[in-house]
């Protein structure tokens, strides 16, 4: 328990000396009290009102309205439950995909090991995005969880090869021949023995996960081959664009620069986070 809140009191610490790491947290906090509190407080209304299309953005409606009246401010937050849903369910998928891969394939060797290093190698070289596009054209994609597994399914592959490394040079360490002499589990050396050795590379993974999953799904729904809920920043940018017309009017172009600037700040955000997570587990990176 000591141990668990001195490291909580180091990354504050970290935190408050990194001003853009410091940002990046409280940016984080912000995007997750908007997605899971957002919805219940602020009201979404889809009705149609073409009276009030593409108005400017004003008291009543900060970021304007769309092709059909509706407000955007409003349509951003209740479409920000499902990018972190996809968010992070690519991310936790991948890296569980990569942990159990990479770490048998460098703790078993032999037949185990060149196996999933040719499974792993046929992944690494195959384009992602265009067999994402053609996968997500050709399943049944209709919630923002199925599209996070779906983009699960090739995020992995890097982080699985580094994993495979780094447990080769830890394998012959005497922890690892201890529990292994000890006739304890793979499972066990896997997650109580290696995984916690590897748990700051593991985090700044998964939040590197986390940021190329709302770069492909934005990039597949502006595609519009997913078709989910409206408010969702992805299907929102693929209405402005190429459904309403909104990016040739001038007085409506916030219903473009709307979702585009919420889906950088909060990438923003994930980025800034992770140089301060790369401060707390690598001393030599701290400012002094």
């Amino acid at each position: 328990m000591e141990k668990e809140n001195s490291t909580l009191s180091e990354m504050l610490k970290i935190l408050r000396a990194n001003r853009r790491a410091f940002y990046g947290f409280l940016g984080l906090c912000v995007f997750a009290l908007m997605a899971t509190l957002g919805p219940i407080v602020v009201p979404l209304d889809m009705t149609v009102n073409h009276e009030q299309r593409f108005q400017a953005p004003s008291f009543a409606h900060w970021l304007g309205t769309d092709h059909a009246g509706r407000d955007i401010a409003h349509q951003l937050v209740h479409g920000s439950p499902g990018v972190l849903i996809i968010a992070f369910t690519a991310a936790f998928f991948g890296t569980f995909f990569a942990i159990i891969i990479g770490f048998l394939a460098g703790l078993k060797g032999g037949w185990v090991d060149v196996v999933l290093v040719r499974v792993i190698d046929v992944l690494l070289v195959l384009p992602r995005f265009p067999v994402l596009v053609i996968l997500a054209t050709l399943l049944p994609v209709k919630d923002s969880f199925t599209f996070g597994l779906v983009i699960a399914l090739f995020n992995w592959p890097g982080l699985a090869r580094s994993l495979r490394a780094q447990v080769m040079s830890l394998k012959g360490r005497e922890f690892v021949e201890v529990t292994e002499i000890m006739g304890l589990s793979t499972w066990h050396i896997i997650f109580r023995e290696l995984a916690p050795n590897m748990v700051s590379y593991i985090s700044i993974n998964f939040i590197d996960m986390a940021r190329g999953a709302i770069t492909a799904s934005i990039g597949i729904m502006f595609l519009g081959l997913v078709p989910l809920d409206p408010t969702n920043w992805g299907m929102m940018l693929y209405l402005s664009t190429f459904t309403s017309g909104a990016i040739y009017v001038p007085h409506a172009i916030m219903y473009v620069l709307a979702p585009v600037f919420t889906i950088v700040l909060f990438q923003y955000c994930m980025v800034s986070f992770a140089s301060g997570l790369n401060e707390l587990f690598d001393p030599r990176l701290r400012r002094m």
